[in-house]
């Protein structure tokens, strides 16, 4: 009986250091999860970065390198009031346009106007392999508004690093 009592009684006595220990694993986990988060959520702000550089810099290359080589969705939606203006000027007016990168891309390239998107509210969702990023957008051109509404992106986490796979965005052109 007395080993017993013995037994019970390092067991009881091991009990917290082993809880310890557990709580100490579990502790360093759940730090390393929350590196890897912030890092994978830094990359995609340096991704939105190099976006916003390629765009101002002209450069459809590097702008067309942050996407997924065969990613082709490109959907602008007009909002229900941008969608009523224009359906006033042209009854064949769409309220969702379809394109895709390259042409923003050629575009950036090719035009003389200055382009400077503005990002704000940026909401960062991911789990490290894909992420969804939403914000408002103010999308000036020579320097005045052009378009502002919200936009999202889709991102996935590549072997060479976030790519962006589409972007959605609403449209309120001003009048």
């Amino acid at each position: 009986m007395l080993k017993l009592n013995n037994l019970a009684l390092c067991a009881l006595a091991l009990l917290p250091i082993v809880l310890t220990a557990q709580t100490l694993v579990t502790s360093a986990a759940q730090a390393q999860t929350a590196n890897d988060h912030r890092a994978d959520e830094a990359a995609i702000e340096q991704v939105m970065k190099q976006y916003h550089a390629a765009i101002l810099a002209h450069d459809g290359t590097t702008l067309s390198g942050l996407f997924l080589p065969d990613a082709n969705l490109w959907l602008n939606v007009l909002t229900d009031s941008a969608y009523a203006k224009a359906q006033a000027k042209s009854a064949a007016a769409q309220k969702v346009r379809v394109s895709n990168y390259r042409d923003f891309a050629k575009l950036v390239s090719t035009t003389p106007k200055s382009f400077d998107p503005e990002h704000s509210n940026v909401v960062i969702h991911t789990d490290g392999t894909i992420a969804a990023v939403y914000f408002e957008f103010v999308f000036n051109v020579d320097g005045k508004a052009n378009n502002r509404s919200s936009e999202t992106w889709q991102l996935v986490k590549a072997a060479d690093g976030w790519r962006i796979a589409s972007i959605i965005y609403s449209s309120e052109p001003p009048a």
